[in-house]
């Protein structure tokens, strides 16, 4: 099977291969496709939707046998600004596969520069003064105290996506 995936970024590369373990003969390749949202999204649908972008886009850009796309973003709630995760399998011949995962709230003092329209990535590498964060353990890694961090959030996503991948495939007789 040929896997692309929408994202250049590391702890998504192995999030997607954390979720193909199981076979071995797993060809991944990763292409930076633009999401086609805001670089921050602010709310699920962005944030669905820019998955979807990123899957379907990586499945046009290389023959393989499905795409797949992660996305990170924040929705406000009366609780305050959380952090959410999205993601999306496309596959030719059928309507791209969502599934989300962790949702957690974010400090006042970070949520506060997100609104005023600073993109989460680089207001964590100044809150936990390190670089790359998004690369690495990412928000949820800092804010759990590194009980679960990026790969395991978007591994989690991955596998819902992947279970219901082969489930459909399997339906189908594929």
């Amino acid at each position: 099977m040929k896997i692309i995936i929408g994202s250049k970024n590391p702890a998504k590369i192995n999030a997607v291969k954390n979720s193909f373990a199981y076979d071995h003969e797993a060809e991944f390749v990763s292409f930076d496709i633009p999401s086609g949202v805001n670089k921050q999204p602010f709310s699920d649908e962005e944030t669905i939707q820019g998955a979807i972008n990123r899957a379907v886009g990586a499945l046009k850009k290389v023959n393989g046998d499905i795409g797949i796309g992660l996305e990170g973003g924040v929705y406000e709630k009366s609780y305050g600004l959380l952090l959410c995760n999205w993601g999306a399998i496309a596959a030719r011949n059928m309507d791209p596969i969502i599934a989300g995962g962790a949702r957690f709230l974010l400090p006042e003092e970070v949520a506060a520069r997100l609104r005023n329209g600073e993109e989460l990535g680089p207001v964590m590498d100044d809150y936990a003064k390190m670089k790359n964060v998004r690369k690495h353990e990412g928000a949820i890694g800092i804010f759990t105290n590194g009980m679960i961090n990026r790969v395991d959030m978007f591994t989690h996503v991955t596998k819902l996506l992947v279970g219901q991948y082969t489930y459909q495939q399997n339906r189908l007789g594929r």
